[in-house]
Parts: structure tokens; C-alpha cells; sequence
């Protein structure tokens, strides 16, 4: 029997506040910018293409709002200036047993958006908040 992809509903993170259940974890994203050049004299028509700089995406995480839980806020409220407190997130797939497949680490991260739950008096939805981070890398394992 061949191997099949690993659901992508079993994860933890560990952020440095003392809940770690998540809903939704997004942004898992590295990108490369193309820096194209062509000299003047090159008979080629076509631009040379390079690698430039790294970017990586905002990583957002989304949870269930419990009475008495403010880490989200206390953390955007670190802000100060130019400075706030930066952490290292780590966000692990894990396999049936409970064991780290993937592993994420974005580095000195720092929240940049602290968004409430839509209320909807028509619906029977968990109220959720998310926090959106920026960070200045990611490293990504695999066991």
C-alpha cells in the first residue's frame, strides 16, 4: 500500500502563551523576488534572470475566544516605539502519534494585527480572534 499525504488538521504551536489550540494556522510562505538585467550590447532579446531578495508571508493564527484569555492582546500591547517583544514561533504537523512530521520555525516574530470575531446574531459560530505576525524567517525541518 502506498503512502498517502499527511492530513493537515493535527498541529500544535508554541508561541509563548499558554494556550497552544489553534484552528487555523496560514502563511507558511517563502518567496523569492526575480531581479531581471540585460546589457544593452547582449545579441540575446531576453532579460537574464537571477535569484533576489526572500520575503516571507505574514503567518495568522486564528482561535476560539475563551473568558479570561488576553495573550493575544498582551502581546500586541508590547509595542513601544521601534520596539516590541519578538519570539520564535514553532509550528509542528504532527502524525497519529502525536509526533512532529514538519516542523515550522518562524523567527523573531511580532504581532502587527489583532483582529476580534465577527458577531453574528444569525449564526451559531465560535467566536474567533486571530493575530497575524510578521517575522524575519523560516525554518522549515522535516523528521
Amino acid at each position: 500500500m502506498g503512502q498517502h499525504p499527511m492530513p493537515a488538521y493535527h498541529f500544535l504551536v508554541e508561541w509563548g502563551g499558554t494556550r497552544v489550540g489553534f484552528i487555523e494556522v496560514s502563511g507558511l510562505e517563502i518567496t523569492t523576488d526575480v531581479i531581471e538585467h540585460r546589457d544593452g550590447a547582449d545579441p540575446n532579446q531576453a532579460a537574464h534572470k537571477m535569484p533576489g531578495l526572500t520575503r516571507y508571508k505574514n503567518i495568522v493564527l486564528k482561535r476560539g475566544i475563551l473568558k479570561g484569555d488576553n495573550d493575544f492582546f498582551n502581546w500586541m500591547n508590547t509595542k513601544n516605539l521601534n520596539q516590541v517583544e519578538r519570539r520564535d514561533i514553532v509550528i509542528q504537523l504532527l502524525n497519529e502519534n502525536h509526533e512532529p512530521v514538519i516542523i515550522w520555525r518562524a523567527v523573531n516574530a511580532f504581532p502587527v494585527r489583532l483582529s476580534g470575531p465577527v458577531l453574528n446574531a444569525n449564526t451559531s459560530e465560535v467566536a474567533i480572534e486571530e493575530l497575524e505576525l510578521a517575522h524575519e524567517g523560516l525554518i522549515v525541518l522535516v523528521s
